[in-house]
């Protein structure tokens, strides 16, 4: 299965009274999400503890994933102005398959931006409302989850400093977030 596709781009600046034509190279990968599922009260994010084939070790993840199963379907809703849509179903679906809770309302916290020359949006919600459902997990056939873990906004600065969160985009938005909460 083809997630990446290389794009040519070209963009005229006016720099100074100058037009000035910056032609780049793109890859681009359909966008992922990423559910912050909280406990206010209590101050406790929901981990998994997931293995991930890229690091070949245990990894602690917030729950998410892709928001397409292909390239095409990205590249329609591209074109018919619905990769939006898609995205914010998408959240419901993943936190239901991956720790069996209903969602009751979401709100995007953050886009983090791949950035340097790579297209690859996560989308990260924060889920305050919810209900876990018993034995609810559906677990997509090639997922590894080991377990699930409530754990305080210390616990997880700490295991973002110890690198027990590996993908370095969601340490800084977790970083972030409780940042702002602690405020």
């Amino acid at each position: 299965m083809v997630f990446f596709e290389f794009i040519k781009t070209e963009k005229e600046f006016n720099i100074d009274g100058q037009t000035k034509l910056v032609k780049r190279n793109i890859l681009r990968r359909p966008p992922g999400i990423r559910a912050i599922i909280i406990k206010n009260k209590e101050k406790k994010i929901l981990l998994s503890k997931e293995y991930r084939y890229e690091l070949g070790k245990w990894d602690y993840r917030l729950p998410g994933g892709k928001v397409f199963d292909n390239l095409e379907e990205y590249k329609k809703a591209i074109e018919n102005n619905t990769v939006l849509d898609n995205v914010n179903k998408t959240v419901a679906k993943e936190v239901k398959e991956e720790v069996g809770i209903n969602i009751k309302n979401q709100s995007l916290f953050k886009v983090s931006q791949a950035g340097a020359g790579v297209e690859w949006d996560l989308f990260y919600f924060e889920i305050t409302d919810f209900e876990i459902i018993e034995n609810g997990k559906e677990l997509e056939e090639d997922e590894i989850i080991e377990g699930f873990y409530w754990k305080t906004f210390d616990e997880i600065i700490k295991m973002c400093i110890d690198r027990d969160i590996n993908e370095d985009r969601t340490v800084a938005v977790l970083l972030t977030y409780i940042l702002k909460k602690l405020n």
